[in-house]
């Protein structure tokens, strides 16, 4: 098979195709990517504006919602405007900063995930010394530490990914670039690094996914033994939004990155893809908004003052 250079363009072949269904549904794609848009900047100036939600724990939600808002950024508006076009084209360097921000936002929110299961655990298991184990100064360095160890892993899978030489064919079956899809085009054998790959993604996943095990088995031992209901109630509608938050996406992430090659095909992860890299970040805000008073007090105040205001 001939080399082709790597400054040559890659083809990203897309998510719909140009027939009447497939039209509908990437209107309906642009409309949930709005309202992942809008809810999570919302969430963001919420957190920023209300001095009530100026806590380690909203602290983490904002940079959650920030990674989401970021996600959608990095891959929607080059698929609305691929599919509009028809121009797929997508240069190396495009195609590596795409997989670097990608694995760089999935990265650092499965520890970030991780990093408010801790804070869950202190707020129930040991609430007088909240102020201590989850001071500013923690809470700054777990974001710091989510942040980079998402980065490294970006970072290392791009320049690993674009480091290969790709074969005359050159079309990616996707609608992004994603550095296991990418790895299909190459030439050489990439068995070592697949395996790497591989390795770096399990703990990337595993280690994030045992510390939340751990925290909210800790959190379920404690709930069990409170004697008040109130507290029981307010402890697991506390902690419900952050589980269903951590089931949407390490469900979708492991069924991606852990399974088998025998058992991928490009049909599968792309839905798959859409629905953790879409959909997902456009539920969380719902799911946080939704569960939790002290968001939904903060989101009535401001569309009081907002009300007060177009009023005046």
């Amino acid at each position: 098979m001939e080399n082709w250079n790597i400054t040559a363009d890659f083809i990203l072949l897309g998510l719909f195709n140009h027939t009447g269904a497939h039209r509908f549904l990437f209107v309906l794609v642009l409309i949930v990517a709005f309202t992942s848009l809008v809810g999570n900047a919302l969430m963001l100036l919420l957190i920023l504006l209300d001095p009530r939600l100026h806590r380690p724990m909203y602290f983490l939600l904002s940079q959650l919602s920030l990674m989401d808002l970021m996600l959608i950024s990095t891959i929607v508006p080059k698929m609305a405007v691929d599919y509009l076009t028809g121009r797929k084209f997508i240069s190396p360097a495009g195609c590596g900063f795409q997989i670097f921000f990608f694995l760089t936002l999935g990265g650092g929110e499965c520890f970030l995930l991780a990093a408010m299961s801790y804070d869950r655990y202190v707020a129930i298991c040991h609430p007088l010394r909240y102020p201590v184990l989850m001071s500013w100064k923690v809470c700054l360095s777990m974001i710091l530490g989510s942040w980079f160890l998402g980065a490294v892993d970006g970072l290392m899978q791009a320049a690993a990914t674009l480091n290969f030489s790709f074969c005359s064919t050159h079309e990616i079956d996707h609608f992004f670039c994603e550095a296991p899809t990418l790895v299909r085009l190459a030439c050489a054998d990439t068995s070592v690094f697949e395996y790497v790959m591989y390795i770096c993604c399990v703990l990337m996943l595993l280690i994030p996914m045992s510390l939340i095990l751990i925290s909210y088995s800790l959190i379920l031992a404690a709930v069990l033994q409170m004697h008040s209901n109130e507290a029981r109630r307010k402890a697991f509608a506390t902690c419900s939004s952050h589980i269903s938050v951590v089931g949407l996406f390490f469900g979708a992430a492991i069924f991606t990155y852990m399974r088998p090659k025998s058992y991928r095909s490009a049909k599968h992860d792309k839905f798959v893809s859409a629905f953790y890299t879409i959909f997902t970040p456009m539920l969380n805000p719902l799911i946080y908004s939704v569960r939790n008073s002290e968001v939904k007090g903060a989101l009535r105040k401001c569309m009081d003052q907002c009300t007060a205001l177009s009023l005046d």
